[in-house]
Formats: structure tokens, C-alpha cells, sequence
């Protein structure tokens, strides 16, 4: 009988070699199969940080005003305006008269997102440029307090930025900034070791008011894009996204993965009056987007379809904050695994949260109750 099966053996010794073949095969696929998850879960653990962000570092001083002071002082309502030093001191020393002051937080569009994402439990690291002055140390002590990591290049001389954040009774915000320090950002305040470690990096679209941070934020997107960090990009104000958009789409280049903005804001970058016409822009420049229009909600487009989802009811007291406030939710439910439509109604949530106050951001007791709401 050995003799046979010697012989069958060799009658069939083709087969046998194809069989041993494919059996060899397969344990090589599953040796690469383990290999990648293992490369996979490691690489999982040196992502330390959900989201990486770039952002002017600003000193938010935040006030209720009267329209009449907006009229009296030429200020236009609603929007982001660039002011010198000496017009921000000018209007500071105006309001100081009244004793208007309400808050000084560490500020600036991408920082609140990131406290905000922070707060419901993502990892969040910041790179801005701050001067070696009181306002610099106010706003770092700050920023680590509400737990997000700062870069520690050291401080130059100068003056730190600062934001005033005029809030009147119908609760519309109007920004008039100074950029001190921020404006001079640069390769020194990126921390590339952290944003290759990261899993999103997001730009606040205020950053790209020149060409040489335009070009900073451009150069950075390559890297992140080329190491696999996703990118998110906040449009953040329709006079940016008009008067800007073409610094904003040299940043998007060949495309992002998710754009926030409002209705007013996609329609000045798409430079139309129709949504529709605006949908289909910001299509076209990433995979996925977001647009809020206040109470009636938000439109979310997923990469094939858009999704709307209601706004959350509520009494405005002041709308500064909430699209920080809505990027800083949806980012931290991506990053938790979270659908988008779930990402949009924790966001819808937390935005509405945070205009039925003064302030750009809530407190420990909110985020306590918005977590058992969702199940956080």
C-alpha cells in the first residue's frame, strides 16, 4: 500500500504542489492580514491627538454694546473687521468708559473649536503665535487649563492679538480684530510632530487674510494630506470668504475632506445667490461638508447626498461662538466613530447651547448635561 500511495502520489504530484502552493499562499496572506492589524492598531496608538489646529491666538474680550455705540463709533455690524492697534485701543478705551467689559477668554475661531472638542473628550493640540507680554501668558494658562496642548516655541517681544467681540441685544456679533503676534506666524509655531500624529487638522478660514499665512497653511495642508491627516477647513465669516476666497481655494488646492460654514458664508465663496449653486461648489472642493443656517438647522453633505437635519430651539442671547461651538462637537463625534447625522445633532445641540448665553463657550455643567442627553 506505501508503494501506491508512492505511486499515486507521484501519478498526481502536479496536484499536490498546487495544493501545497495554495496552502503556502494562504498562510502568507494571513501572516499579512495579521501584520496590518498590528500595523494598524499600532499606528492607532501613536495618534495621540484627534485634532490638530491652526489659528490666529487671540485674546477674546467679549462686550454688550448698543447699536447706537456701532453707529456713533462707524463700526459695521456682523461681520469680521481688521483694525490697527490704535483703533482697537481707541474703541477700548470707549467702552472702558461705560464698564462694558464682560469676559477675557483665550480666543481666536480654531482655539474655541478645539476647547469645545476638548470638552466632550478629544484630544486637541494648537498651534498659534502669542507675544511674551500678560495678554500671551493669560491666553496659553487658559487654553491648557481647558485641556488643550500648546506648542512651546518661545514667545518674541511684541503685542499678543486681540479680539472684540461686540455683542448687541438681538444678539448679532460684530468682530473688530487686532492680530498683533498672530500675524507674524510662522514655521516656528507648527509642530509638525504633532500634526503627523494627529488625525484631523483644521484651519479656521481667518487665518488666510494674507498671502504669506496663506501660503504657511497651504504648505502644511500638503504635509498633513501626504501623511494621511485628514483636513477640515472653517469658512469663517462671509467678508473672509468673499474678499478671501481665492487665498481659501489655493489652501483647498485639489480638494479637503470637510468644509464648515453658514448659508451666508457659502454663498460668498461661491460668489452666487443660490444654495443650490453654493451646494455644488463646496461639492467640488471636499468630500463632505457642513452648512448651518441658525435655528432651521443644518445641511450635511456626506460625499453622494446632502442630509438635513433641524436646528434646536432656543432664545439667542449671543450667536458668537456657535459655529466654533458647532466644529468643535461635530469634530470630536467623527473622531469618536459617530455617523454624521449623529455629529450633526450633538453640534445642533451644543450650538444652541452656547447662543442662549453671553459667551463664546459653555460651562462644565453644560457639557455634564449635553453628554447624558447623547449618552456620552
Amino acid at each position: 500500500m506505501l508503494g501506491q500511495e508512492k505511486a499515486l502520489g507521484g501519478h498526481n504530484s502536479g496536484k499536490v504542489v498546487d495544493i501545497e502552493s495554495k496552502i503556502s499562499f494562504m498562510r502568507m496572506e494571513l501572516a499579512s492580514f495579521s501584520m496590518e492589524r498590528t500595523l494598524r492598531a499600532r499606528f492607532k496608538k501613536v495618534t495621540r491627538y484627534d485634532v490638530y489646529a491652526i489659528g490666529a491666538a487671540l485674546l477674546d474680550i467679549e462686550v454688550a454694546v448698543s447699536e447706537v455705540f456701532l453707529h456713533d463709533n462707524v463700526i459695521k455690524k456682523g461681520v469680521m473687521t481688521l483694525v490697527d492697534e490704535a483703533r482697537q485701543a481707541q474703541l477700548i478705551t470707549a467702552l472702558d468708559k461705560n464698564n462694558n467689559f464682560q469676559r477675557k477668554t483665550s480666543g481666536g475661531s480654531a482655539c474655541n473649536t478645539l476647547v469645545a472638542a476638548a470638552s466632550f473628550g478629544a484630544t486637541a493640540f494648537f498651534s498659534g503665535k502669542v507675544a511674551d507680554d500678560g495678554d500671551g501668558k493669560h491666553f496659553v494658562n487658559d487654553l491648557v487649563e481647558a485641556g488643550v496642548a500648546f506648542h512651546r516655541a518661545t514667545p518674541e517681544q511684541g503685542i499678543t492679538g486681540k479680539c472684540l467681540v461686540m455683542v448687541t441685544d438681538d444678539a448679532e456679533r460684530t468682530l473688530n480684530t487686532f492680530l498683533g503676534a498672530s500675524e507674524l506666524l510662522s514655521d516656528k509655531e507648527i509642530n509638525l510632530e504633532a500634526l503627523l500624529e494627529s488625525e484631523w487638522l483644521y484651519i479656521e478660514g481667518y487665518l488666510l487674510t494674507d498671502d504669506a499665512r496663506t501660503s504657511l497653511v497651504s504648505n502644511v495642508v500638503s504635509k498633513a494630506k501626504s501623511a494621511g491627516v485628514k483636513v477640515a477647513l472653517s469658512l469663517s465669516d462671509p467678508f473672509v470668504a468673499q474678499i478671501f476666497g481665492e487665498n481659501i481655494r489655493t489652501v483647498i488646492d485639489d480638494g479637503i475632506d470637510l468644509i464648515f460654514c453658514n448659508k451666508d458664508e457659502s454663498l460668498a465663496f461661491a460668489n452666487t445667490e443660490s444654495i443650490d449653486e453654493a451646494f455644488e461648489v463646496l461639492a467640488n472642493s471636499a468630500k463632505m461638508f457642513a452648512v448651518t443656517d441658525g435655528a432651521a438647522g443644518v445641511v450635511i453633505f456626506n460625499g453622494s447626498t446632502t442630509i438635513k437635519v433641524p436646528g434646536v430651539p432656543t432664545n439667542a442671547v449671543d450667536t458668537n461662538g456657535a459655529g466654533d461651538m458647532f466644529a468643535g462637537a461635530f469634530l470630536y463625534a467623527v473622531t469618536a466613530g459617530r455617523d454624521l447625522k449623529w455629529a450633526a445633532e450633538l453640534a445642533n445641540e451644543s450650538a444652541s447651547r452656547v447662543v442662549s448665553k453671553f459667551g463664546p463657550r459653555l460651562d462644565t455643567q453644560d457639557f455634564v448635561s449635553i453628554k447624558q442627553k447623547f449618552g456620552i
